[in-house]
């Protein structure tokens, strides 16, 4: 077992990364010191791992909720189901959320938890790749409203994940190729020799080579802690973690959240971000088909079909890190260097959409 910390000061907490964690009583216990407990899961995870946890845990008072499985269902109805349990079972201010899941179920426990009685403890447990080496890491939580990702949400840390490697066994490939995505982001934004290492390892990341894929997540989420330490409110330089979201939201958005997953739909983002990156002159279109080409050998999408442009940048509009001044996007000033800047002209950017779009 590795263990990294993310650094906030009284907020600060461990991430543990190895196999077969959600078995280690003495360390989820040592952790989890809460008598009460409830423990938030799905329909998918549940039949799998909620007996294990529960099991592991031990005697206390706890208590757990199955929530549907889907992006659709992270809402409002869900979100009240959860404060309605807390409360119904009279939790108190020193119980703690357990987030038995992935990306959804992370965001709307850990929102769950920052609303209740002005904020109580939780503790990610990610099921999924990509909330393993993203999601579960940087404390922010969130629902949707109506077809609009995370538009109601809180910063709330949580005060341990523990991410075990061993439950990626049971992911669908899909699933699986949808948190190398953001696995991908990493190295496009942030670090080109962990992209480099990735271009040369992507078939054992694959193959859920346990060596590969420790070493995978762990420098993912050091990448991130490193930034949410910085900037834990995304002020700043936080928002490079967005490459490829503000159009991955967007078609998130078009697609009524069902259409795909989040990974698949970074994954798109990204390939577009990197065609508009060339059309300002910032990267070359070398740079941007080895961008495609490592997302295409991770079995991503990097284009879309029937896709209207002008739709398409009324939903980036909405998007959260557009202000008064307009649309910011992430782009890439180089492969490993992510850049914050204003959006160009909507010409530019109808053109990049335009040639990604397959008719």
């Amino acid at each position: 077992m590795e263990t990294l910390e993310v650094g906030l000061s009284q907020r600060s907490y461990p991430i543990y990364i190895g196999e077969r964690l959600l078995e280690n009583d003495i360390l989820l216990n040592r952790e989890i010191s809460a008598r009460q407990v409830l423990i938030i899961t799905n329909e998918v995870v549940a039949p799998l791992y909620l007996e294990l946890l529960t099991k592991a845990l031990g005697k206390r008072d706890q208590h757990s909720l199955i929530l549907s499985d889907g992006e659709q269902h992270k809402t409002l109805s869900c979100f009240s189901s959860i404060i309605d349990k807390l409360i119904d079972h009279e939790f108190h201010r020193d119980s703690c959320v357990v987030a038995l899941g992935g990306g959804v179920i992370g965001d709307i426990a850990g929102f769950a938890a920052a609303c209740y009685q002005r904020g109580i403890d939780y503790v990610q447990i990610p099921t999924t790749l990509l909330a393993q080496v993203d999601s579960s890491v940087g404390g922010k939580t969130a629902i949707n409203h109506a077809h609009l990702k995370n538009m109601v949400g809180a910063f709330h840390q949580p005060i341990s994940v523990f991410t075990d490697i061993s439950v990626l066994k049971t992911l669908i490939p899909r699933q699986y190729s949808a948190g190398i995505a953001e696995i991908i982001k990493y190295g496009l934004v942030l670090d080109e020799s962990f992209l480099e290492w990735l271009e040369e390892h992507l078939e054992a990341l694959l193959a859920l080579d346990a060596q590969t894929l420790a070493f995978a997540i762990r420098r993912s989420c050091e990448l991130k802690a490193a930034i949410v330490s910085e900037d834990e409110r995304d002020l700043g330089q936080r928002a490079l973690l967005n490459f490829g979201h503000t159009f991955g939201h967007a078609l998130e958005s078009l697609g009524q959240l069902d259409q795909w997953l989040h990974g698949e739909a970074v994954s798109i983002g990204m390939s577009i971000a990197a065609r508009t990156s060339c059309a300002l002159g910032f990267i070359s279109d070398a740079d941007c088909e080895r961008v495609d080409s490592l997302l295409l050998r991770a079995n991503l999408p990097v284009a879309f079909q029937d896709l209207d442009p002008d739709k398409l940048l009324e939903f980036m509009q909405l998007d959260k890190k557009a202000g008064t001044e307009g649309l910011k996007l992430i782009l890439l000033k180089q492969i490993g260097e992510g850049i914050i800047t204003a959006a160009p002209n909507d010409s530019i950017l109808k053109s990049v959409i335009g040639a990604k779009t397959i008719i």
